[in-house]
């Protein structure tokens, strides 16, 4: 007997961003689209968030802002991966520039993606995510 969609979870994201506005728009969007979304306002909301959600496949993907009060995205990204080197990680930001990107892509962040893609971070999500 084989699963149907319905006997298969939905993928969860761990949403990571310091302004609420983003983090309801981001995660109705990502709701909307059968994801399921917890989230954290900073890096060290996050890092406890990550730890009660593992092991593997919980989070199926971490978004994380990267300008955010105490840890970047980038720093936290770091730490998530020195614990979970599969994890998926997109670096989500309203300032992507070269520097950025190639911070993140040092750590082992999967994807960059900025905030104006918002729309498209679901699909985004998935094409990342395994057997999402």
């Amino acid at each position: 007997m084989t699963p149907t969609d319905s006997d298969v979870p939905a993928p969860r994201i761990l949403l990571v961003d310091d302004e609420p506005d983003i983090r309801g728009l981001a995660r109705l969007i990502l709701e909307m689209n059968g994801l399921v979304v917890d989230e954290a306002a900073d890096g060290t909301q996050a890092l406890a968030r990550f730890d009660e959600l593992n092991p593997p496949p919980d989070p199926a993907a971490v978004v994380l802002d990267n300008r955010m009060p105490g840890l970047s995205g980038v720093e936290v990204a770091a730490k998530m991966l020195s614990i979970n080197p599969a994890q998926v990680i997109v670096l989500f930001t309203a300032h992507l520039d070269r520097a950025t990107e190639d911070a993140a892509k040092a750590v082992g962040v999967t994807a960059c993606v900025s905030k104006t893609e918002i729309r498209r971070l679901a699909q985004i999500l998935r094409e990342l995510m395994p057997a999402a």
